[in-house]
Order: structure tokens, then C-alpha cells, then sequence
């Protein structure tokens, strides 16, 4: 049996939180007076009645409340809070904005899933207070699936994610204290590298309320921004903020934790960390030549535009300098194919994730051994450690599963008339949460405004499933998962 109870409680808990972030977009509203504030704290209202109606549902009745939460209770309780955090967080655009639901709720889910992707046009002329909720939406989706990819999906044994398996991943009576206290440290190095990134933007430029959006924006690899021009809007020296901040979004946020913690850091013993960086500095360095060469631009330009659009691909960020798209159908193809990597896991960054090409790169060196030597003993391992059947089994899944959620999603964009670029590339970059796609209509250049509603749906599901490791949407799918 499910324990309904609990869930419900959680949820109201959570809900009381939605209501608490939601008073800083009524400070903004207030100091910029721009006649949103009111709207907002209607939206606040709603928000903590409804939490305090679950929390008293839950608590409220004669039976003792079990407080155990099994791995049937996680799968389904991390699906439930991301999507009715972002059916109640997309109240207040409804009530400012005057949009659909359906708009709202992409606009929501995409910022809580730090995809990035949006209905949103002429933002400078948008109300100050949407703007920070955008924002706020995203940096609050990156530290809570920072925490979810450290505590629960190793638990869960989702994706692999059992190889980075910590006493924080452990759900035990004895072990949730060390959760809640990995969970504070993450939090305050989230927080501390928010505000510097605040600060180096400010120095770079920005002004305070810029800074204050992209710093929210960038550490949480979102790509919400304050102008239709993106970060192109702004100073070259925001561009390098942007890229190392970026880049340090795409790192675990426990290895700085860790650091901080043994007062050493040693990043190139990570073989996650030594990946990522490689394939960023190939990456950043083969596009630079070809702009270099090819589009006859200056060395810095070639490196700042290469560097920057490079690492925001990769970590899922979604900022744009220029339409790399129209840069040349080479570069087109690279970006396309680095939407696919993500970052490391435990960062903010989606997509399929680093080690998961590093754990099947391995895989398929050992097989192809077997092959040449039949009667040889061949053993694959991951940062020193022995790879088991059960990790290996769940990343070949998770792989499958990503492959399978984008065709189908391909297919159904299809069927509602969309080009066959714009088809594919928004469902790969809804499902690796990248945010634009390529083509006239979803590109670095364009929006997701003019797509019929049940493909903003089903793109908003594929948000969802894609962060949540596609593994946890699925299994709700399945009749077992329901049978008592």
C-alpha cells in the first residue's frame, strides 16, 4: 500500500514553501510598483491555504501517521511535488499575465525543470516580479534536484545513480539525519555561489536586477533572462562570468561540499569531473577553429561565442549569444549533438548525464575484449570501483528509455503539424531540459509561443520525465506499480 498520508503531508509542506518564495517576487512588485503585487499575494494566499489543507488532511485523523517512506512512496512522490509545484506556481502568471493555463503552465514547468524553454516574448516590458518568479522557479528547481540526485535517486538505484550511492542517499531511520545535514550544506554552498555569481555580473556590468535574475538563472543552468536578446544583451565580460559560472553549474555540487569539508579539492581523480571538462575544451576549441576559419571571425570573438554557447549546450543551460544555428551546418550538428551530454551528476545540469556515455563506453570495450579473447577474464570499473550488473543494467535502461520518450515525443509533435527540425529537436531538447531548439520557430532566435497547446503539453511532460531520469515517470506508468 502507498502511503497516501504522508504524500499528501509532503505535498502541503512543500506548498508552504511555493508560498514563502512567492513574497519575493511581492517585494519586487512593491519596489518597482508595477501594480503586480497584489496579484502575487493573491497567488501567495492560494498557495499556503491549499499547502495548509494537505498538511491538515494529512495530520488530522484518528490513526497514527506512518512517517516511513518506501521506494514505491519515493517514485511516486517525486513525480507529484514537480508537477504540483508547477500547476501552482503558474498561478500567478495566469493572474499578471493574463496567459493561458496552458501557457503558465509551460512557462512554470519549464523554469522548475531549468529547461528554459518559453512562451514569453518582449520580456524588457514584462512586469519586474514575473521576471524574478522565472527566475526564482529555476534557481529553486536546480538546488531541489541537486538534493533529489544525491538523496533519492541513488536510493532508488535510478539511472545508475547507484554508483554515486552516499550515507545521504541512504533513507534508513539512521541515516536521515545525515540527509537533512548534507542537505543544509548543499544549500549554503548553492546560496554562496549564487550570490558571488551576483556580484561578478554586477562587477561585469549588469545592472542589480539583472544580476539578481542571471545569477539565479546561470548557477541553476536554466537560462531564464531578463531580454529577448539573452545574455547578447549584455557586456562581453558578462559573457565569461556566464561561461564560469555555467561550468561550475554543470559540476556535483557535493564535490564542493566534500572540498570544503577535507579542505582539499582534486578534480582530475573524478573521471565525471575530468570528462566534463574534456569534452567541454574539445568542444569549445574545434567551433572556434571553425569560426575562426570558416566565418572569418577574430580569435577572442571565436573563443568568447564558441566557449560560452559550448558550455550552455552542454550543462542544459539554454543561453544564447548568437543563432549558432546559422553559424554553418557543421556547427549546427555539433550543437545538436551536445545537447544530448548534460552535465555531471549531482549538478543542476539535465540531459543523460556524463558518466552514463562513460559507464557504456566501458561496457562496450569490455564486450568487444570478450570478443577477441572469449576465454579472458575483462572488468569493468568507474572511478576506481568494480562495475556491478545492477548499475550497469540501469544505465543501458535509462539510455533506452531517453531514445524511446524522444521518438514518441517526435512523432506526436509531428502529428500535430510541426516540421519534421522542430519535431525532433523539441523533443530532444524538452526531454535533455536544454531549452531552445534549432529551426526558425524553436531556435536560439525564436519561442515556443506559436505551437498548438497539446504539443506545449506533451513538451512539458517530456521536461518533467527528462529530469526526473525518465525511469521515475515511467514506472508510474506500469499496472504493477498501482497493485496493492
Amino acid at each position: 500500500m502507498l502511503n497516501l498520508r504522508l504524500l499528501i503531508l509532503v505535498q502541503g509542506l512543500f506548498l508552504s514553501k511555493l508560498a514563502l518564495l512567492m513574497l519575493v517576487p511581492v517585494s519586487v512588485g512593491w519596489y518597482f510598483d508595477d501594480h503586480s503585487s497584489f496579484d502575487f499575494l493573491i497567488a501567495t494566499g492560494l498557495t499556503a491555504a491549499l499547502g495548509g489543507i494537505l498538511a491538515g488532511i494529512a495530520k488530522f485523523r484518528p490513526t497514527p501517521l506512518n512517517s516511513r517512506l518506501r521506494p514505491r512512496d519515493m517514485f511516486l512522490l517525486t513525480t507529484l511535488i514537480w508537477l504540483f509545484m508547477a500547476l501552482v506556481a503558474s498561478v500567478p502568471l495566469v493572474l499578471v499575465e493574463h496567459i493561458s493555463v496552458t501557457d503558465a503552465f509551460f512557462e512554470t514547468i519549464s523554469g522548475l525543470t531549468t529547461t528554459g524553454s518559453t512562451v514569453l516574448s518582449d520580456l524588457a516590458n514584462h512586469s519586474p516580479a514575473i521576471l524574478a518568479w522565472r527566475s526564482l522557479l529555476q534557481w529553486a528547481g536546480g538546488i531541489g534536484f541537486i538534493v533529489m540526485g544525491v538523496g533519492i535517486l541513488p536510493y532508488l538505484n535510478v539511472g545508475g545513480m547507484k554508483l554515486f550511492q552516499t550515507e545521504s542517499s541512504d533513507w534508513s531511520d539512521k541515516q536521515i539525519p545525515h540527509l537533512k545535514q548534507y542537505a543544509r550544506l548543499l544549500f549554503g554552498a548553492y546560496c554562496g555561489l549564487t550570490l558571488l555569481c551576483l556580484l561578478c555580473y554586477r562587477l561585469a556590468g549588469m545592472s542589480w536586477f539583472d544580476a539578481f535574475n542571471h545569477s539565479l538563472t546561470t548557477l541553476s543552468t536554466g537560462g531564464y533572462s531578463t531580454s529577448d536578446s539573452s545574455m547578447a544583451a549584455f557586456p562581453e565580460a558578462c559573457h565569461w562570468v556566464g561561461s564560469l559560472f555555467m561550468f561550475v553549474g554543470g559540476i556535483p555540487l557535493l564535490i564542493f561540499v566534500q572540498s570544503i569539508r577535507r579542505r582539499s579539492w582534486r578534480p582530475w581523480h573524478d573521471e565525471q569531473i575530468l570528462g566534463y571538462a574534456k569534452l567541454v575544451l574539445i568542444s569549445s576549441l574545434m567551433l572556434a577553429i571553425h569560426l575562426s576559419w570558416a566565418q572569418q571571425f577574430n580569435w577572442l570573438d571565436a573563443i568568447r561565442l564558441s566557449l560560452f554557447n559550448t558550455i550552455s549546450v552542454i550543462t542544459t543551460t539554454g543561453f544564447a549569444l548568437t543563432d549558432y544555428s546559422a553559424w554553418s551546418q557543421f556547427a549546427a550538428m555539433v550543437f545538436f549533438i551536445l545537447t544530448f551530454c548534460g552535465g555531471c551528476s549531482g549538478s543542476t545540469a539535465g540531459g543523460i548525464k556524463i558518466f552514463r556515455f562513460q559507464v557504456a563506453w566501458r561496457v562496450m570495450a569490455r564486450h568487444l575484449r570478450r570478443l577477441i579473447h572469449p576465454h579472458g577474464t575483462f572488468v569493468a570499473r568507474y572511478n576506481q570501483r568494480v562495475l556491478d550488473d545492477d548499475v550497469i543494467t540501469s544505465v543501458l535502461t535509462l539510455l533506452f528509455l531517453f531514445v524511446f520518450t524522444i521518438v514518441i515525443l517526435a512523432l506526436f509533435l509531428a502529428v500535430q503539424g510541426l516540421d519534421v527540425m522542430t519535431s525532433l529537436t523539441g523533443a530532444v531538447t524538452a526531454v535533455c531540459n536544454v531549452g531552445p531548439g534549432l529551426g526558425e520557430i524553436i531556435g536560439p532566435a525564436g519561442n515556443f509561443a506559436s505551437l498548438p497547446d497539446p504539443a506545449k503539453w506533451a513538451l512539458g511532460f517530456g521536461m518533467l520525465a527528462g529530469r526526473l531520469e525518465i525511469t521515475t515517470v515511467v514506472i508510474l506508468l506500469l499496472p504493477r506499480f498501482w497493485a496493492k
